[in-house]
């Protein structure tokens, strides 16, 4: 592992075959966990590269247990996270949405870790239990069309180095990484980097790992979803094309809003503002999930123009589909609560 610390750390890019190797002996249980620390450091001080992002995927993704899903085209709309924004749960929101329009939404997902609450905290808030098996969120997702993939259930060998994340603070490689890593074969993703010099990169990394259609965003204001505070910066992966797109909320028939609008709080109070939301409650928390819904249905192909999907977006919230995908949900997860204590 010193190798490839002292490559970094003299500003080296590291190859794909590289990075592989480097990605295993971090897995490695007996990679010390100081030698762990300073690597993710220095690729975050160095900037990391589409291959050094796409190694570690491709790694971190053979390691994960297998989740036997039904062949279908599923989707996931995690972010990256780490933007320090503090805003409330968007994607989370976001992905009830969309299933609630009919994308079959695998959402994987993980508590916080530089944020105040991370999408699986403000689940376990809205009453949805982040311990199913893997059985169980296979049948949640056949019979609901969405389900939440809580990260260390999937990726055991994660642990070790969760215990590095919390120890820097900061994001690291493995907040690009995330979003990537969802054991699910994804067709499609919609996912946001708080970096728009490395959106380009970020949707080859895409394109690399077999992603047919995709939409990668950079946020206006430094975040990791689109905003409306101003102009958000986008590339469209369409099958071997890479096309750089730029979007405002007026463009698209919404109100911009500063980022002081979208604040969230803790894992409770980010819940209270998402059933609110979800039961209709208009302003700028409803206005960015239709945003960002709207470009989710857009990157599935549920719609053929983003401003189509705002619409789609809004009547999927006022109708109710959207709340009673989230209620779906929690009505499943406490069955299966209520079984296990049972038994």
């Amino acid at each position: 592992m010193k190798k490839f610390i002292t490559m970094v750390q003299n500003g080296q890019h590291l190859l794909f075959d590289e990075m592989r190797e480097a990605s295993k002996l971090m897995f490695h249980e007996a990679t010390p966990l100081n030698e762990i620390e300073s690597f993710l450091i220095a690729l975050a001080k160095k900037g990391e590269t589409a291959h050094e992002v796409a190694a570690l995927a491709t790694v971190m993704k053979s390691f994960a247990l297998e989740v036997p899903v039904k062949a279908a085209r599923y989707m996931d709309n995690c972010g990256t996270g780490g933007d320090g924004v503090n805003s409330f749960n968007i994607s989370t929101t976001t992905a009830f949405v969309m299933a609630g329009a009919g994308v079959k939404i695998a959402k994987h997902g993980n508590r916080k870790i530089s944020s105040s609450s991370g999408s699986s905290d403000v689940l376990e808030a809205l009453g949805i239990h982040t311990d199913l098996t893997i059985d169980e969120t296979v049948e949640l997702l056949n019979e609901h069309g969405i389900a939440f993939l809580y990260a260390p259930n999937i990726h055991p060998k994660l642990k070790r180095i969760g215990q590095v994340r919390r120890q820097i603070g900061k994001p690291t490689i493995f907040n690009l990484v995330g979003p990537l890593t969802n054991p699910i074969t994804l067709d499609t993703q919609f996912t946001g980097i708080n970096r728009p010099e490395f959106t380009m990169e970020y949707a080859a990394v895409m394109k690399m790992l077999g992603r047919e259609r995709g939409i990668v965003v950079s946020g206006a204001g430094g975040m990791d979803e689109a905003s409306l505070a101003g102009q958000n910066e986008f590339v469209l992966v369409d099958q071997q094309d890479l096309i750089p797109f730029s979007l405002t909320p007026e463009d698209i028939g919404l109100k911009s809003a500063p980022l002081e609008a979208i604040r969230g709080g803790n894992a409770d109070e980010n819940a209270v503002i998402i059933r609110a939301l979800l039961n209709g409650k208009r302003g700028a928390y409803f206005d960015t999930v239709v945003f960002n819904a709207a470009i989710g249905l857009f990157a599935y192909g549920k719609v053929d123009r983003i401003k189509d999907g705002v619409k789609l977006a809004i009547d999927t919230i006022l109708s109710g589909k959207a709340l009673g995908k989230l209620e779906a949900v929690v009505a499943f997860s406490e069955a299966r609560e209520k079984q296990g204590v049972m038994e």
